[in-house]
């Protein structure tokens, strides 16, 4: 390994190893819409598993940190949420955002209050078309699509700095500052080269716009050419993000580790999702590397408001992120154990409508329920 370390490997990522307990406390914030059915969903299908298994147990905690509290309250979270959260070993999150609320509003006052000042700086999107499904692009064959999207989850674009005034003159100013630093390119590049590096392929593409954007992207490209040189046996190649965009549509499968920025990583992953075939099915893992904080694990997909009370939501992402937890949490036999129950169940057809089927969110997950209770172990 790099510099001479030989870090843990958790489900391809390299890591500070895990401790393993024989219980593990969870806090479980389901938020908005879809977030408590799919929630409920992930935490029943764990529960099971850990049933079966007889290995381990997770403690699930609730919090009712939504957007029904922030109206209620004016906070979505009470004021020491930090330390409440701090004495978790993980996070299990929904979603955030109501029609009622501003978007800006709830992501500020949940989601990026959490992954900041907790340091979960890297965010870890893995995709690939489960068994079953199909993408919509016509020449994907299976194992054409498998990669891993690394985010820096910190800082760039989404850093929270700028301002407005002369609101609402004609000549009124709104500044958007993306803050890039070494430190915060340095420790994310390591991340994603440390997951390149764990994986088969063994290759690595870093997004930029540094044509355009000749500061803080063309730092991006030296500090990440700078970190190149330690993992020499990792295959490394450059992206404009426009042009990415034609390149994971036309050619998947030359991609598997991506690495980008806070703005790019995020709209990339999206339609990355769209391209395995839904964005129901994608999970996300908000990651302390240096696990002084508890990471966060949540499905893409957001609130989807426009389904929530239906039982139409697909909760393969969250069973997915479920995976992703355990893993992180160093029980990747259980992890192994949920996955594999899930592709079954996909493979057998038992598809929510995103998916191009007729279940909904109880049968998916009584699906993968009778899997995980029929297996021998």
């Amino acid at each position: 390994m790099s510099n001479g370390s030989n870090p843990a490997q958790t489900n391809g990522h390299a890591i500070a190893p895990p401790v393993l307990k024989a219980s593990y406390k969870i806090a479980s914030i389901p938020g908005d819409g879809i977030g408590p059915e799919v929630i409920s969903a992930g935490v029943e299908v764990l529960k099971a598993l850990t049933k079966k298994l007889e290995s381990f147990d997770l403690e699930f905690t609730e919090f009712d940190w939504s957007t029904e509290r922030y109206l209620k309250t004016g906070r979505y979270t009470p004021e020491d949420y930090l330390q409440v959260l701090k004495g978790f070993d993980a996070i299990f999150f929904g979603s955030v955002g109501a029609p009622n609320v501003p978007d800006h509003i709830s992501l500020w006052g949940l989601r990026l209050a959490i992954c900041q000042p907790l340091q979960q700086y890297a965010n870890v999107r893995p995709t690939k078309v489960l068994p079953g499904t199909k993408s919509p692009l016509a020449n994907c064959k299976p194992g054409d699509l498998d990669w891993v999207i690394v985010r820096e989850n910190s800082e760039g674009e989404y850093a929270g700095q700028g301002g407005r005034s002369h609101i609402g003159c004609d000549h009124e100013v709104a500044t958007e500052l993306s803050i890039f630093t070494r430190t915060g390119v340095r420790r994310i590049a390591e991340f994603a080269f440390n997951v390149a590096q764990n994986r088969p392929r063994r290759m690595l593409t870093y997004v930029t716009k540094s044509n355009a954007q000749r500061n803080g992207m063309v730092m991006w490209d030296e500090v990440i050419k700078e970190v190149a040189k330690d993992f020499p046996d990792v295959t490394v190649d450059h992206m404009l993000v426009d042009a990415m965009t034609v390149r994971m549509v036309l050619d998947p499968s030359s991609l598997d580790t991506i690495l980008a920025t806070n703005l790019h990583a995020d709209i990339l992953s999206d339609l990355a999702a769209a391209l395995a075939g839904s964005i129901g099915i994608a999970p996300t893992a908000n990651l302390d590397p240096t696990r002084k904080n508890p990471s966060m694990f949540e499905p893409i997909h957001g609130s989807a408001f426009d389904i929530t009370g239906l039982g139409l939501a697909n909760p393969v992402a969250t069973f997915w992120t479920a995976s992703e937890m355990l893993h992180w949490l160093g029980e990747s036999e259980a992890a192994t154990v949920l996955m594999e129950a899930v592709e079954k169940v996909c493979a057998a057809g038992i598809l929510t409508k995103d998916l191009g089927g007729k279940a909904g969110t109880k049968e998916v997950t009584e699906a993968v329920i009778k899997v995980i209770e029929n297996l021998r172990v």
